[in-house]
């Protein structure tokens, strides 16, 4: 299932404040399991994933198609079955993005974390086509 599909670029609904369920966690966060999205219009387009068990550890995630029109994560049927999602629409997807002090913030754009809009289920997956992105590839900045 190919994400490039999407009809809209609205990554998911803020109105519902029910937690994100992600059974498999996070690549080495496996036992973090429930997050919340946490946005704040002054720092929109990127917002929080916050685990709300145990170190409430917190990613700094954007909707990728922002910044990456042509990003088109090649998400196995395995991974839709395993989330519910039977359109591309179904989905929302984020990717985490890594701010380092005195280097320009890169994206994980081999590793898109996909959530059913409806369930609320997740999971960090791995594309079949992984190979033609980067995990710390250069996200764009205003000049």
């Amino acid at each position: 299932m190919k994400f490039a599909e999407r009809t809209e670029a609205s990554p998911l609904s803020q109105e519902s404040q029910a937690a994100i369920q992600m059974p498999m966690g996070l690549l080495g966060f496996e036992q973090s399991k429930e997050f919340n999205l946490l946005a704040d219009p002054e720092e929109a387009p990127f917002a929080w994933l916050q685990c709300s068990q145990g170190t409430r550890v917190s990613f700094l995630i954007v909707d990728p198609f922002i910044f990456f029109p042509d990003y088109q994560p090649d998400v196995s049927a395995e991974d839709a079955a395993f989330l519910g999602l039977s359109t591309p629409q179904d989905a929302a997807v984020f990717n985490i993005v890594t701010l380092r002090p005195g280097g320009n913030p890169t994206i994980n754009l081999k590793g898109p974390i996909v959530i059913n809009r409806q369930t609320r289920t997740a999971k960090q997956v791995i594309p079949s086509n992984a190979a033609v992105y980067q995990v710390q590839h250069p996200l764009p900045t205003a000049s």
